[in-house]
């Protein structure tokens, strides 16, 4: 998973480093492909763990650093609409911090205390990626563990090695075969 987590690193996108992951994980871990083309997919585009953690603590961050107050029902709600908006953001780098504006409309921040936070966001971009590929990868080991049993050995196709040649024919080809073959059928049958 070091490919995948320097490559999420690098590119702040949990979308741009699932072939990476793909790879980590099918070659380097041997997890099933069809485990791993199921729920890579799904988790990077739904299970955004590191966006989530990071658009619960920022407001409440932001909250206590201009002196407001959150009682028990605020930080609820924070807690509420970080979780709906994380599943909503989308995989590129620095989203996060446009659905973060969401959680702190929910609880009364100001707007323009986001300019706080953006200055150091490249770096936690960084960091929420790394836990969302990281998460992904978990989760696509956690489910193949779990689903084991059920799937049986992998398809033909899967393990068949896809840089192997290509045996093309042409039209003519594949008729004189079939013409060889019928004519072979009509002789077998004809001596019953």
């Amino acid at each position: 998973m070091l490919q995948a987590w320097l490559t999420g690193i690098g590119t702040g996108s949990s979308a741009a480093s699932l072939p990476v992951t793909f790879r980590c994980l099918e070659e380097t871990l041997k997890l099933d492909r069809r485990v791993t083309r199921f729920v890579l997919p799904i988790g990077a585009t739904v299970n955004m763990d590191g966006t989530a953690l990071y658009e619960a603590v920022a407001p409440v961050f932001l909250a206590q650093l201009i002196g407001i107050k959150l009682g028990i029902g605020q930080l609820i709600i924070v807690s509420l609409t970080a979780t709906v908006a994380s599943v909503g953001a989308a995989s590129i780098p620095s989203a996060g911090l446009v659905t973060m504006l969401l959680v702190m409309s929910a609880v009364n921040i100001p707007a323009k205390e986001i300019t706080i936070i953006f200055a150091i966001d490249w770096a936690l971009d960084r960091i929420r990626t790394s836990v969302n590929i990281l998460g992904d990868g978990i989760g696509a080991g956690v489910v193949n563990y779990l689903c084991r049993a059920e799937l049986g050995p992998p398809d033909i196709e899967d393990t068949e090695n896809i840089n192997s040649s290509v045996n093309a024919r042409t039209a003519s080809e594949i008729s004189s075969d079939r013409r060889v073959r019928s004519r072979d059928d009509f002789n077998e049958t004809s001596k019953l």
